[in-house]
């Protein structure tokens, strides 16, 4: 990515992240409408910049990105907002940013949900959910459907660690 194309898609991505993840841990929602700005931005700006390769490239990004977290989605580790955000955030950096992406975002939420799991007391509970989960990705096991608790200070609102975790790989690996 170019210089110019750098600032143009931090100064669309920021603002709207901070507008998210704000949304995100005071109502536990995602706007559909912040998402679909931050979708069709990064698919213009990449168009602009890039042409018909930069269009294909944010297309397959936003595909990409959509696919591994509706993955996620449906063993229940993650919202549907979630899945949109990171689509959304796919068609930005396009698919070659998907997966350092990734990375930069499981990392962030690993270390986001320990804070909170310790914070909340539930290390214990938490442990034993996440050793659940694992065991039913076993050949011939299934995988526990877990419950949300109804108590919000035992989850975290994940839009903090997909914005925060996409800003962060935005920074390390824009040229």
């Amino acid at each position: 990515m170019t210089i110019p194309q750098n600032i143009a898609m931090a100064l669309l991505f920021f603002p709207l992240a901070l507008m998210i993840v704000y949304m995100d841990v005071r109502y536990r929602r995602i706007p559909n409408k912040l998402v679909l700005v931050i979708l069709v931005g990064g698919i213009i700006l990449n168009t602009v910049f890039g042409g018909l390769n930069g269009l294909l490239l944010s297309l397959g990004g936003f595909a990409f990105a959509f696919g591994v977290f509706f993955f996620l989605h449906v063993f229940g580790t993650l919202g549907a907002g979630d899945v949109k955000l990171f689509g959304a955030i796919g068609a930005i950096g396009g698919v070659y940013m998907v997966l350092p992406t990734l990375i930069v975002v499981a990392l962030t939420g690993g270390i986001f949900a320990i804070c909170k799991m310790i914070y909340a007391r539930r290390v214990g509970t938490t442990m034993f959910g996440v050793f659940q989960f694992f065991y039913g990705l076993l050949p011939g096991q299934t995988v526990p459907r877990l419950a949300i608790p109804a108590d919000r200070s035992y989850t975290l609102p994940y839009a903090v660690p997909i914005c925060f975790g996409s800003l962060i790989a935005f920074f390390l690996f824009h040229a």
